[in-house]
């Protein structure tokens, strides 16, 4: 991997240099990527950051796609059926195949993530702890004055983040004040409700693991008809309910509420058949059997005049996500959530796609991919107003710059975020996290955040077999992750001949941050790792933290080369 090392350091280096700078407008579709391998590795220059075209044109293809399952003795692994499995209706992209084969378009077959392959050890060798600890509890959201520090700057934005030109900011602006209350509510300075509230979930496998190199949480906020009564005045009880409508919708299960006056309503949320106290939202729902849901409040009259939708799997229109992606802290011994973000990403549903058009969407990809296997994708957007995900979704994404401080991400960054916000098997709505919300029977019901409880005590969720999923996980992964790198796990949960430490095993089946969780020597490795990356604003040329150059991942593939996989799984 010798030559990996040189060619890092030579396009680093060249990129670094380099200060061109892309002025497109607002909207463009991302440029033609380089064929041969040479100008492929010429990766053009790093600080473009205002930038609407992509150098990298498949960046929504991460990095982990091109690990090389198969060990150096010969077994095989399988990270890849965390994402790409046998979906669930109403997605309707089962990909369970892309396990056994690498099928990328022509162009997209060399492998441009050089991060990868980057020494890091002199980095993080002269870099001490102390200084560490101190950048990551340095607060890069909030200014001193407690404003939020990037919705100031956006009031008036700097005249190389307005693509359009028109002197504001069009896109989304931060608006979490990460004052939460005892339900999980988010207050402003005021005391009024920004209208999100926080939730505990289980982190998707593999890299959202903290262990790999960050925290993270996740905020969900429903559109104003949801949080108000049917005569447009702001109710908690009528936003509690829609939530909970939607969290049924969306796990297609039913869910507990407080107990509630259905009369107030309109509407039989346990499905008792009379308006009385309910204490559940029950899942019923099957339109061609004349059975169907409702939501509550304004948002029910909007349902019944067809401005809003409901359906099982689906997020109503209006509906916005914030998820925070944060370095490691160590406090008392113990590894936290640290206070710096690296990250802050938002989306929002714009419109519905229902299920035929999502069915059409599936097969007109499907029908691309088989006619056109050169074609990349094309995604609209920009670095102000976000990408436009074809589902109805718009991405944005917000990270450091040399200085710690946010700003927003180019087109090419938010591109990278693409490829698990589409097409895969294992996503919910172009989702990853609110599927995975903790249920009834945990903290507050799930609606609390992990400053205020941590992963500790939490038990590994079961799979449709019965087995845990991250026990599962572990067993086709056994280092953690997909880069077969994170030795801790593996040293964790395997003896030196591969065969499971049954005590560990037990231990996560109950506690699930006991496999979870780095310890603080990993955490604060892992910190120095990904802070390289933000000095030298080489996000194009990935984002993870990686310790050491990483040998389990190819370089280029050949189209259609069989990954070395020979037995599929599937998540569920």
């Amino acid at each position: 991997m010798t030559t990996h090392k040189t060619l890092w350091t030579a396009v680093a280096a060249a990129s670094l240099i380099a200060s061109a700078h892309h002025s497109l407008a607002a909207t463009n579709i991302a440029s033609t990527a380089p064929t041969d391998t040479a100008s492929a590795h010429s990766v053009p220059a790093v600080g473009s950051f205002a930038a609407d075209i992509s150098d990298n044109t498949f960046a929504y293809i991460p990095p982990q796609c091109f690990t090389d399952p198969v060990d150096t003795d010969g077994s095989v692994k399988n990270p890849c059926y965390a994402c790409h499995t046998m979906s669930k209706t109403p997605n309707f992209f089962n990909d369970i195949d892309v396990q056994l084969a690498y099928a990328f378009p022509e162009n997209a077959t060399t492998n441009r993530w050089l991060n990868m392959f980057a020494d890091r050890s002199e980095f993080i060798e002269k870099t001490s702890d102390a200084s560490m600890l101190n950048y990551v509890r340095e607060d890069n959201y909030f200014d001193e004055k407690g404003r939020i520090q990037l919705a100031e700057t956006l009031a008036k934005p700097p005249q190389q983040w307005d693509r359009n030109s028109n002197g504001q900011w069009d896109g989304y602006t931060p608006d979490v004040w990460f004052n939460f209350d005892s339900e999980g509510f988010d207050r402003t300075p005021a005391g009024d409700y920004s209208g999100w509230r926080v939730f505990a979930y289980y982190p998707f496998e593999g890299t959202f693991f903290p262990t790999n190199g960050s925290t993270d949480d996740v905020m969900i906020r429903l559109a104003p008809a949801f949080q108000q009564t049917e005569e447009g005045k702001f109710d908690l009880t009528t936003y509690k309910v829609n939530l909970a409508i939607v969290e049924a919708m969306v796990k297609a299960e039913s869910i507990a509420i407080s107990a509630v006056d259905e009369n107030r309503f309109g509407v039989d949320l346990d499905k008792d058949g009379k308006l009385g106290e309910a204490r559940q939202v029950t899942y019923d729902w099957a339109p061609l059997e004349k059975r169907f849901m409702s939501y509550v409040g304004l948002a029910r009259q909007q349902l019944q005049q067809g401005d809003v939708h409901l359906a099982k799997g689906l997020y109503p229109e209006g509906t916005e996500f914030v998820h925070s992606v944060r370095y490691l802290d160590v406090q008392d011994g113990q590894v936290t959530m640290a206070k710096r973000m690296k990250e802050l990403r938002y989306s929002q549903k714009q419109s519905w796609r229902n299920y035929y058009k999502l069915r059409q969407i599936v097969n007109k990809e499907i029908k691309e991919r088989h006619d056109f296997p050169d074609r990349q994708k094309t995604v609209f957007g920009n670095m102000e107003e976000g990408m436009v995900a074809q589902y109805g979704w718009r991405y944005q994404g917000f990270i450091e710059d040399a200085e710690g401080a946010l700003r927003p991400q180019n087109y090419e960054e938010t591109l990278f975020c693409m490829g698990c916000h589409g097409n895969i098997g294992a996503q919910t709505d172009t989702t990853l996290s609110f599927a995975r919300k903790f249920g009834a029977d945990s903290h507050k019901q799930g609606w609390y955040h992990w400053m205020e409880k941590s992963l500790q005590g939490v038990a590994d969720p079961k799979r449709e077999d019965g087995t845990g999923q991250y026990a599962y996980y572990l067993q086709n992964n056994p280092t953690g992750n997909e880069y077969r790198t994170n030795m801790e796990v593996y040293n964790k949960f395997f003896n030196q001949d591969g065969s499971p430490k049954e005590a560990a095993f037990a231990k996560l089946e109950n506690d699930i941050s006991y496999l979870l969780m780095p310890s603080p020597q990993r955490a604060m490795q892992l910190n120095k790792a990904y802070k390289a990356v933000v000095e030298e604003q080489s996000f194009k040329l990935g984002r993870d933290a990686i310790l050491d150059p990483h040998n389990n991942v190819h370089d280029a593939v050949e189209m259609d080369q069989e990954t070395g996989i020979q037995q599929d799984l599937t998540r569920y």
